[in-house]
């Protein structure tokens, strides 16, 4: 019996649109909510922004916290595994600095 693989998988959800500002947003500011994310990530609509969140929790990179207040407050934040996770980002940026750092002096 093949034993089944996370890594194809783990590199669909990395490569979809927005996850990987999520990450480094909540990495880099901590806690955010909602609101505050998305005026952060200039240009993510509602849409794709619930559903990256919705993601990242399903896979345990981030929680939702919600507190039992009049309105209701949500924040979202990294888990362990989240941060572990950004750890590794940050690696892939470290690489990139390195090897094309005149592209990202333009961006």
């Amino acid at each position: 019996m093949k034993r089944k693989c996370r890594v194809f998988p783990t590199f669909e959800l990395l490569g979809k649109k927005w996850t990987l500002h999520i990450i480094k947003e909540l990495s880099w500011h901590g806690k955010k909510r909602y609101s505050e994310l998305k005026r952060a990530l200039e240009g993510v609509s509602p849409k794709t922004l619930t559903e990256r969140l919705r993601e990242l929790e399903k896979e345990d990179v981030i929680v939702r916290i919600v507190y039992p207040e009049v309105p209701p407050r949500v924040e979202y934040d990294l888990t362990d595994k989240g941060q572990d996770l950004s750890k590794s980002i940050d690696s892939i940026c470290d690489w990139a600095r390195k090897w094309y750092p005149d592209e990202l002096r333009k961006a």
